[in-house]
């Protein structure tokens, strides 16, 4: 009996070694589980980086209505009941331009090298502008305050702002959808308004031009210069 009483007794110091060890394996694997996480993390970040951060997708047809529509907040904002639009010069234009849209990502390093890199395939921006005539520096000088002044009210944001000797120039951005209207005096009496689209990734099934550019929607002046 006492013999074993002892084996028993020897076991029972055995025994509690087991759990340690256990608890070791787990560990093991949480262990393992977290790094093989950060492998694969540290993957797709470094993947993000190569590549770059995606264009967003847009229609660059909606995108030209958008831009009619910014435009036409704008001209109210200006305040010019007589100022009148500049057809002779040039009239409402819409185009698309896909040489300001970069490719993204460290892929791209050696483009830094190349004086004409190219763009990234099946992106472009879109921009809309018009002028007017018959708008003296300083009525334009007034007619830029009111319109800053009317379009913070809506919620737009100041990117730029410039009265100086280097000319005269207003630019406003909307909130969230990203496009921006510029205003610019120029000689002559002359009021460029300039509404652009940032650079976006066209769908698939695009309809295309003649010139195999997106189709934009059909582009007209402010509704109280519509003849």
């Amino acid at each position: 009996m006492a013999k074993n009483h002892g084996a028993r007794k020897a076991k029972n110091l055995v025994d509690p070694a087991r759990p340690i060890k256990a608890r070791t394996v787990a560990v093991a694997g949480v262990g393992g589980a977290a790094a093989l996480a950060a492998i694969v993390g540290a993957g797709l970040w470094f993947e993000g980086v190569w590549r770059g951060e995606p264009y967003p997708v847009a229609d660059p047809a909606a995108s030209s209505r958008t831009l009619d529509e910014r435009s036409q907040t704008v001209y109210d904002a200006l305040g010019l009941p007589d100022a009148r639009l500049d057809a002779e010069r040039s009239g409402p234009r819409a185009y698309t331009d896909a040489y300001n849209c970069d490719r993204r990502g460290l892929r791209t390093w050696s483009h830094g090298l190349d004086p004409s890199p190219p763009s990234e395939p099946h992106v472009v921006s879109v921009s809309y502008d018009w002028t007017l005539r018959d708008v003296p520096r300083a009525r334009a000088v007034t007619a830029l305050k009111d319109a800053r002044k009317e379009l913070t009210r809506q919620g737009w944001r100041v990117a730029e702002h410039r009265n100086d000797r280097y000319g005269l120039e207003l630019s406003m951005r909307p909130p969230k959808d990203g496009t921006s209207v510029t205003i610019t005096a120029y000689p002559g009496s002359r009021l460029e308004v300039s509404a652009y689209a940032d650079c976006a990734r066209y769908p698939a099934g695009t309809p295309m031009d003649m010139d195999g550019e997106p189709e934009l929607a059909a582009m007209r002046a402010p509704v109280q210069l519509r003849g």
